[in-house]
């Protein structure tokens, strides 16, 4: 009995033993083979990653070396990037190399740099003597490029950055499109406030690697390499449909500019329009005026409505003249500004010259037909169709007591003495002007670049190579004028020009077929063209001129005017004068 159940009792301990160590065995075991499991996974995780970055750089190293990494077409380097020999095409897997090329060239850098080394060293030797010495002439503008060199890689950035954006759906919040507009908005501050790559920051420059890390995320993304090509053909169509809209609106207010009379000229006028009127009858007249019409005297004419302008023509004539006493000054000017010129005048007297001011509407025998054949003319610009315009048209008739005349435009500068002008021989010739005939000069012209040649009459009366000429400074034989009867040719041409186009407006294309055959030319020293525009006059041209023509649209009495020619007209204004202080004319 004992025995049987000391039996029992091993038995039910054996038991309790197996069922308590046999689990814990089991669990270690198997915690044991996890734990090694996972350490081999994760170390071969590792190694895989470490073998295919080491398999990327290998294949790479190998396309480089191998020469089997083929370019897509149109594909744009940079100058000195590759050869020429080095760049072939391959039009079988063309998608897959171009994808790559796209990922190397936006967003790897490391990896561009070791294919141009890699390019450059199968190069010839002599070709690499002769890049070494090429390298050495230039070293000098190579420093200058590198001194912006990050500030244009940023501006590439930026027009990649917008490339890539243009491919996420308009309504994408994606994380990607998200990031691409912060760095976007980054780059452009930074851009906005440097210039140069010492400008920069090492914010700027961090900024500038963070924009690098999210373009190689895009380029992961959008990895169609012909979509990329439109869209940035696109961009590029689209600037440059906002640059021509922009020169365009440029062009349109540059030449508003130059028809619209300044706030402060305005001002002059109506001061003294203002101060004119409260004179008596008897303090208006000009003295001197027994000499007006003395042949055996030096006449200029000047047709203007601008005070200001008509003011520095005769302060500089004036003052360059060696018998001043001698020179008469004729001012045509309409009936709106004749006060305001008159009173100008009578203020500021012309030192022992004679002065006449004069207005157009007194000359009853300018028939109201002529000012309406103007206004026919195809121009909405106001100096094409004045009537002061082509009032030189009618000067024999405006002067019927003098003999030669000089006419002046009002924006001419006169800086030598101009009266010996009347020595010079007209050989039979109407007028005396200065040729535009020969090429290369800024102020060159033809006559069928104003003269429509393709009309039968044009092309049978004159020749288009004739040799052209300028207004602004004149001298005409009106005697002469008067015999040839040019008035009435003008009148002609007027007429037929009115009927079909046969010219651009304005009067210098009438003036070179109403004075055909009847033109001298002077020495070019008389006058000087081209301080009007940017023609790339130089001083020493301008020191040389008897007298210097603003032609064009930028007047040295506007804001548009150049500030490297104004000086030689405004030294002939008196700032400190009551009505231009009053008035806030200043230099």
């Amino acid at each position: 009995m004992k025995q049987i159940r000391r039996c029992t009792r091993i038995l039910i301990l054996s038991m309790l033993a197996v069922s308590v160590f046999v689990p814990v065995f089991l669990l270690s075991n198997s915690l044991r083979n996890f734990n090694s499991e996972a350490s081999e996974e994760y170390i071969e995780d590792l190694s895989r990653i470490k073998y295919r970055k080491d398999a990327l750089e290998l294949s790479e190293i190998k396309k480089e070396e191998g020469g089997s990494l083929k370019g897509p077409p149109l594909v744009v380097y940079k100058d000195g990037d590759f050869s020429s020999n080095n760049i072939r095409t391959d039009q079988s897997g063309s998608a897959k190399s171009s994808s790559a090329i796209l990922e190397r060239n936006g967003t790897n850098q490391d990896t561009k740099k070791e294919y141009q080394h890699t390019q450059l060293e199968k190069s010839s030797p002599e070709q690499s003597i002769q890049k070494t010495v090429q390298h050495n002439k230039n070293e000098g503008s190579h420093i200058r490029r590198v001194l912006d060199g990050r500030v244009k890689e940023m501006k590439d950035q930026l027009i990649r950055a917008k490339a890539y954006l243009k491919f996420a759906p308009p309504a994408s919040n994606s994380q990607l499109v998200r990031e691409l507009k912060v760095r976007i908005k980054e780059l452009e501050r930074v851009v906005g406030h440097s210039s140069k790559d010492s400008d920069l920051s090492r914010s700027d420059v961090q900024r500038m690697r963070a924009m690098e890390i999210t373009l190689s995320k895009a380029s992961r993304v959008y990895t169609d390499c012909p979509a990329m090509a439109t869209k940035l053909r696109s961009m590029t169509s689209n600037a440059e449909d906002q640059v021509r809209a922009q020169k365009s609106q440029a062009t349109f207010l540059v030449q508003l500019a130059g028809r619209t009379t300044p706030k402060s000229l305005h001002c002059l006028s109506m001061q003294l329009t203002a101060e004119y009127f409260s004179l008596q009858p008897k303090e208006r007249q000009f003295p001197n005026h027994q000499r007006l019409h003395d042949p055996d005297l030096y006449h200029f004419a000047v047709f203007s409505d601008n005070v200001l302008a008509c003011a520095v023509v005769v302060n500089s004539t004036i003052s360059t003249s060696r018998k001043p006493e001698k020179i008469v000054f004729h001012v045509v000017t309409d009936s709106l500004n004749l006060p305001a010129m008159s009173m100008w005048f009578l203020l500021n007297p012309p030192g022992k010259s004679a002065m006449q001011i004069q207005s157009i509407e007194s000359f009853e025998w300018l028939s109201t037909k002529y000012n309406a054949t103007l206004q026919k003319q195809n121009s909405h610009d106001p100096r094409f169709t004045s009537a002061l315009n082509h009032l030189r048209f009618y000067l024999p008739d405006v002067f019927p007591m003098l003999n030669k005349i000089v006419l002046l435009d009002h924006d001419v500068v006169v800086q030598r003495d101009l009266t010996k002008l009347w020595n010079i021989n007209m050989k039979g010739k109407v007028n005396g002007a200065v040729e535009t005939c020969r090429e290369g000069e800024s102020f060159f012209h033809q006559m069928d670049m104003f003269v429509n040649f393709s009309d039968p009459m044009i092309a049978e009366r004159f020749d288009c190579k004739a040799c052209t000429w300028a207004f602004g400074m004149n001298v005409f034989d009106l005697k002469e004028w008067r015999r040839q009867n040019l008035t009435g040719v003008y009148h002609k041409y007027l007429q037929l020009g009115s009927k079909r186009p046969l010219w651009t407006a304005g009067s210098l294309p009438i003036g070179w077929v109403t004075f055909y055959n009847y033109t001298v030319g002077l020495d070019r020293t008389w006058l000087l063209l081209g301080l009007g525009n940017d023609s790339g006059v130089t001083q020493r041209d301008i020191e040389q001129a008897a007298a210097i023509h603003f032609d064009g649209i930028m007047k040295p009495w506007l804001d548009i005017g150049l500030e490297k020619y104004k000086n030689y007209w405004r030294k002939h204004v008196y700032y400190e004068h009551p009505y231009l202080q009053r008035c806030n004319i200043q230099r």
